[in-house]
């Protein structure tokens, strides 16, 4: 181990014990969380808001010692997880595929401790694996996309070039021609690294290629680089979607909708199996079936999506959770 994990692991042993000693005497029957985000940050308003808002209503509505980090960088990871670990923390959630082979490994060298890992499968048993259907969410938006758009041209641009996005992508195209045959669908990713994730004006720039091409509706799956994508959409005023959190609000008027993970839902589910003493290692699906993904809709995009649109959608939604439309999984195997 190089000298600078081990010194970020002693800043996190050391921030651990002084929350631990501080709150031992109030804190001694709870449950210790400890969640560590990827090196987005918790309030990137799309992928690790979401988990954040799951481990705060745990927080509100369930005996638990929340404790969170935000590493920042890849390097880091790891320690943040053994320093849960090590001060004793019943459950520690890993946000985002990164962390799956950190957790796989930290999860064998602590076989009692549970763990969780969103987006990504570790065969530890003492590991949930939350998963989700993204294909079906963005089969949903394709067609919203495609029922918009009046180039019969549409965009996406993804992060990390990962079979994870190439799943969005999927779904979305197949959206867009089951509602529009021939429809255009222009993908680009950001980059084949971390830093993918965190390259907005890259995201603005991708953008506005695609719609100097045409596209008037573009979809992220991109996390803070997404971001730039809303930009792009504002300034040229066309649309935009976003994903994973509801980000209609983001940029009122220029947000088509957002596909939605119930990221919130899932990590609030564990933290609730931990404290029930219900805890299951292994894999959880989230899907349309039980509203683990979805389109979002609220005041700031009701008037950009007409009402025979949505009839349109539901239907499809329902026969996706009926089997009679079969959306691509790339990731399956």
């Amino acid at each position: 181990m190089s000298k600078a994990p081990i010194i970020i692991c002693i800043f996190f042993c050391g921030l651990l014990a002084a929350c631990t000693s501080t709150a031992k005497s109030s804190d001694a029957n709870k449950i210790k969380v400890g969640i560590v985000f990827d090196i987005g940050g918790k309030d990137d308003r799309s992928f690790n808001a979401a988990a954040n808002q799951g481990v705060l209503r745990a927080k509100k509505e369930l005996p638990i010692l929340l404790r969170d980090a935000e590493p920042g960088d890849a390097t880091s990871l790891e320690p943040a997880m053994r320093a849960f670990a090590q001060y004793g923390y019943d459950l520690i959630i890993g946000v985002g595929f990164a962390q799956a082979p950190l957790i796989e490994q930290v999860a064998k060298d602590y076989p009692n401790t549970h763990f969780a890992i969103v987006d990504g499968v570790c065969n530890s048993p003492n590991v949930a694996n939350l998963l989700f259907k993204e294909h079906e969410g963005s089969f949903l938006v394709g067609m919203i996309a495609a029922a918009k758009s009046q180039t019969n041209t549409i965009g996406f641009v993804g992060g990390m070039d990962i079979p994870l996005i190439r799943k969005f992508l999927k779904g979305y195209e197949e959206g867009a021609k089951y509602y529009s045959p021939n429809i255009r669908v222009i993908p680009n990713f950001i980059g084949i690294t971390d830093a993918a994730w965190n390259n907005p004006s890259q995201g603005k720039e991708l953008a506005m290629s695609q719609i100097q091409q045409g596209a008037d509706v573009v979809f992220q799956a991109a996390g803070n680089s997404g971001l730039g994508v809303f930009d792009a959409a504002e300034a040229a005023k066309k649309l935009a979607i976003g994903v994973d959190s509801n980000q209609n609000f983001v940029k009122p008027g220029f947000i088509l909708t957002s596909m939605v993970k119930r990221i919130d839902n899932a990590v609030f589910a564990v933290v609730k199996d931990a404290v029930d003493g219900k805890f299951q290692g292994g894999i959880h699906i989230y899907g349309l079936d039980n509203e683990g993904v979805g389109y979002a809709m609220d005041e700031y995009n009701k008037a950009l999506i007409p009402p025979d649109v949505i009839e349109k959608i539901e239907k499809a939604k329902q026969e996706i959770i009926l089997g009679k439309i079969k959306v691509t999984d790339v990731m399956a195997k």
